[in-house]
């Protein structure tokens, strides 16, 4: 993990190592069960280096909460390391300079459940295992994808903080986690 760190650092693949304060590399239990993928850093992720710690990071981790699992737990990144400006969303040719970061995380950590946060890293988790999709996380929140690793699309937290109707269908999708965490 310490040879990916150094490699995030040094990257210069895309043009959004040049705007950026702190790549956001990941976060969380090397040995976790469980990796969250997210989409890209968002403007405080950018100024801490540390993956969800705005307030979809405070919603992450109430549901993690409501399944009886702390951070601590887990590991949390996301497919892009570095903000993408005015937090647009992460173009294919900025996650496929990524793509390697991410993949090696994976490696290293050999979680049991991948679950991703979120369309873009819905589509490059699904992409990544193979797994066909014609689907939106719409339709594909929540469902079990079983094959080398277990994988759950879910919405990103932040789509609770723009329509808090969705806070109860986020958290039964967690509780779907949970049943294979134990």
């Amino acid at each position: 993990m310490e040879k990916i760190k150094e490699d995030v650092l040094a990257c210069k693949r895309c043009p959004l190592y040049q705007g950026r304060k702190f790549p956001v590399i990941g976060q969380g239990n090397h040995n976790a069960k469980i990796i969250f993928i997210g989409e890209a850093p968002g403007a405080k992720e950018d100024a801490s280096g540390v993956p969800f710690c705005g307030r979809s990071g405070e919603f992450l981790n109430e549901l993690l909460g409501h399944i009886g699992l702390k951070r601590e737990d887990v590991y949390i990144t996301n497919i892009i390391k570095c903000r993408p400006p005015q937090n647009r969303d992460p173009k294919e040719s900025e996650i496929e300079c990524c793509k390697n970061y991410i993949e090696r995380q994976i490696e290293i950590i050999k979680p049991k459940i991948i679950c991703s946060l979120g369309r873009h890293s819905m589509n490059f988790v699904m992409n990544n295992l193979g797994i066909d999709n014609k689907e939106t996380i719409s339709s594909l929140h929540g469902r079990v994808f079983d094959g080398k690793y277990v994988f759950i699309p879910l919405y990103h937290p932040a789509v609770a903080i723009y329509n808090s109707n969705m806070k109860e269908t986020l958290k039964k999708d967690f509780e779907i986690i949970k049943k294979y965490v134990n």
